[in-house]
């Protein structure tokens, strides 16, 4: 005789059913990042992508417009009119000076944005001059001209010098170009360029109306 099962009115009386599991997410573990975190990471990717662009960009500018013949820059002319040292080491002068500058680049053009001349004896600046800038077509040669007309002090080893070139009325004159100057092929135009020009001149002193024996000396291009 089978037992009579109880009435359990649709309710189960079974082993107890655990809860569903709960995930916690932890800031600063797994795959995720803080707000803080992915943006300092976002901007480093954007600032080392334009670095690399940047870089890029100018090495490929250069190889296009980087002059296949160099610039060459020469004193032609110098005139030394007057270099004369007071009772009281003022050195007073007067100093002329040519240059040519030769562009031998068939396809490149050159602006000369900003063109400043200065004068320098042993190493001791006396003048300085802007000059009008300009633009220097294919294969052609330009000449600056400028005047350096003032009086500077003179003091310690820069008086003995002086003293010394005296007996041969020869003087040691630096002329230097400080440029701004940009590469022109075709429309495009590089970035400004700041070379500096340096000439190291030996100038004989000479009367305004007499002959120069100034030599032509070439001129050194640092970029």
């Amino acid at each position: 005789m089978s037992e009579k099962q109880p009435h359990l009115n649709g309710a189960y009386y079974g082993p107890a059913v655990p809860p569903p599991t709960k995930h916690y997410h932890r800031p600063g573990r797994g795959s995720g990042c803080g707000g803080c975190c992915c943006l300092f990471t976002l901007l480093l990717k954007i600032i080392l992508s334009i670095v690399v662009i940047v870089g890029l960009a100018a090495l490929i500018v250069w190889l296009i417009f980087r002059p296949i013949n160099p610039i060459k820059f020469h004193v032609t002319d110098a005139q030394l009119t007057e270099f004369n040292l007071t009772s009281n080491n003022n050195l007073q002068y007067k100093l002329a000076v040519n240059i040519t500058i030769r562009n031998p680049n068939k396809k490149i053009g050159i602006y000369y944005d900003r063109i400043e001349a200065r004068a320098y004896y042993e190493n001791q600046r006396l003048a300085s001059q802007m000059l009008t800038p300009f633009y220097q077509g294919h294969k052609t040669t330009s000449v600056l001209s400028s005047t350096f007309d003032s009086q500077q002090i003179l003091l310690g080893e820069d008086l003995q010098d002086f003293n010394q070139e005296k007996t041969s009325g020869i003087y040691s004159v630096d002329v230097k170009l400080y440029l701004k100057i940009r590469f022109r092929l075709g429309k495009i135009k590089t970035p400004k360029l700041k070379p500096v020009i340096k000439c190291e001149l030996k100038v004989p002193l000479s009367s305004g109306d007499s002959t120069s024996n100034f030599t032509a000396t070439k001129c050194e291009v640092d970029f």
